[in-house]
């Protein structure tokens, strides 16, 4: 299939990379262009603009938020580039706003969208086992599903309209979020009376806890490993500030959410805006005066 693909960041890259192995045809663009260089030595054909990636069957994009988004597509003119028939597959976190948008957007230009976010971080993306959760029109959704299949485990529709699957996307980080501030507080609690957070969470972590969450993210927390960043601070406020918006827009009161909002925000002020957001634990620690 010809695919055009924009955004090469961490994410981007090990899916772009996946979908070139898979023996697709790609034609990929990125604003700097040092992520370029791999996938053409894999076969692919670099873009000169966004909109010249967007001349193919099907468009994917990976990009940071909504800003960057509207940017490529908008400004930069990757819609009005876009060849007749295309089917635009979102991979990024966005808001629930932009996404009706866009879906009204790509109807006006006789488009199809279709919002596929994924879980899991750059480790899983390259090795091909995302969740990904998607939603648009079921004809949209049957072409590009050879593609989502090649770079991940399982495909989760969650219905026609392209929101649901963003909406699912905050509701799952929004979720993570909050277990990072949970294991950070029990930490905090756990140290104040002389035990080791890895002590604590390898216990909880192996036992009330076993999933892949808490596992992964508590091993972070207790090597306090938060270089290099596979998904940093500041994308985690990003996310739960969106749900935060999402909720608000449907009358669904997210109290911990605005805790959450407030405490990352604070790791951003202390300068780790850049740090894994696994770091958002040291804010309980912090608090308690813990070293």
């Amino acid at each position: 299939m010809n695919v055009g693909f924009i955004g090469l960041g961490q994410m981007g890259r090990a899916i772009a990379t996946n979908l070139a192995r898979a023996g697709h045809r790609l034609t990929v663009w990125n604003r700097s262009p040092g992520p370029v260089e791999p996938l053409v030595a894999l076969g692919a054909e670099a873009a000169a603009r966004p909109r010249d990636a967007a001349r193919a069957d099907v468009l994917m994009t990976m990009l940071a938020d909504d800003e960057a988004v509207r940017s490529v597509l908008l400004e930069q003119g990757a819609l009005e580039g876009a060849r007749p028939g295309l089917v635009h597959v979102n991979l990024a976190t966005v808001s629930v706003a932009l996404a009706r948008e866009l879906a009204r957007l790509h109807r006006e230009r006789g488009l199809a969208y279709v919002a596929a976010p994924v879980f899991g971080r750059p480790d899983v993306a390259r090795e091909a086992k995302l969740n990904v959760v998607v939603a648009g029109e079921s004809s949209a959704v049957s072409r590009v599903e050879p593609l989502l299949k090649a770079i991940g485990q399982r495909l989760w529709p969650v219905g026609s309209e392209p929101e649901r699957a963003n909406v699912v996307k905050l509701a799952g980080n929004f979720m993570i979020a909050s277990a990072l501030e949970t294991m950070g507080e029990a930490v905090a609690l756990a140290r104040a009376y002389s035990v080791e957070g890895a002590q604590l969470l390898e216990i909880l972590t192996s036992t009330l806890f076993a999933s892949p969450v808490y596992q992964g993210y508590g091993r972070l927390i207790a090597e306090q490993r938060f270089e290099p960043a596979s998904f940093r601070m500041q994308l985690g406020l990003k996310d739960v500030r969106l749900a935060l918006h999402a909720g608000e827009a449907a009358h669904v009161p997210m109290p911990f959410a605005s805790v959450l909002r407030d405490n990352l925000l604070a790791a951003v002020a202390a300068g780790e805006a850049d740090l894994d957001w696994a770091a958002l634990a040291r804010i309980a620690s912090r608090r308690a005066g813990l070293p």
